[in-house]
């Protein structure tokens, strides 16, 4: 059987999510239509990772096992006819069979966008959170230091009981800042359930003064969700690509 793997686009502001839900549209759902509409048989699609409702993707895979000869150049273009504007399917390819989307990505890298400003923004108001709060991005990057590395994160997890192993590694965590824009680049093995916004959402009360820049090594041992800040809007989230 053939195995097909995609690289995928799309905005997250009107869905519940890439995963299957019995109440709410969603992406996984969505593109699961409009290739079964291509391919004149029922798939199953597997996702690198599951985005919540609101967080969008420049870069999120999946792979799907067909019968269907259609070649792949055909395929995309087909596929894409049937999707709304808010979704894009970027590449098809074809893998050896063994590939999975999840279960064989090495890594996956996201980026929170935070306009620091007072003024709101029209353009990009659904891809970004708007904080008027005055921040110091030396001490947001300060604070980042003790994060890169293996770690128990269930500080940053707000369903910590649902996740039996809460060890992950941050490979990298980059900030960054132009103009009102700030940039917050994340690459990690893999990311506990709300665990990229709430490391924003804690560096955010860091750079506010709210939480001292040696409180984060702190919030990190304490293994306790109450020890953290807020977890961030999920708009200004993005997969922007998953590594192998």
């Amino acid at each position: 059987m053939r195995n097909v793997r995609l690289l995928i686009e799309y905005e997250g502001t009107h869905y519940a999510g890439w995963q299957w839900q019995k109440n709410g549209e969603t992406i996984q759902e969505t593109l699961s239509k409009a290739i079964e509409r291509v391919i004149q048989e029922k798939v199953e699609i597997h996702g690198a990772g599951r985005t919540d409702a609101g967080v969008h993707a420049m870069g999120q895979a999946a792979n799907f096992k067909t019968n269907s000869i259609i070649p792949a150049g055909r395929l995309l273009h087909a596929v894409n006819f049937y999707l709304p504007p808010d979704i894009t399917v970027k590449d098809v390819s074809d893998v050896e069979e063994s590939f999975h989307a999840r279960y064989c990505a090495k890594s996956k890298v996201y980026q929170y966008t935070l306009f620091n400003d007072w003024t709101r923004t029209s353009l990009h108001r659904n891809f970004c959170y708007v904080c008027g709060f005055r921040l110091d991005v030396d001490k947001i990057i300060a604070a980042t230091r003790c994060l890169v590395g293996t770690h128990d994160f269930t500080s940053f997890t707000t369903k910590a009981l649902c996740e039996k192993n809460r060890i992950r590694t941050i490979k990298k965590l980059d900030i960054k800042k132009d103009g009102g824009y700030i940039w917050f680049t994340i690459e990690a093995d893999g990311f506990l359930y709300n665990m990229a916004r709430t490391i924003v959402g804690t560096l955010i009360e860091i750079g506010r003064g709210k939480i001292a820049v040696d409180g984060m090594r702190d919030i990190l041992d304490a293994k306790d969700r109450k020890s953290a800040g807020p977890t961030a809007p999920a708009k200004g989230l993005c997969l922007m690509e998953v590594r192998y």
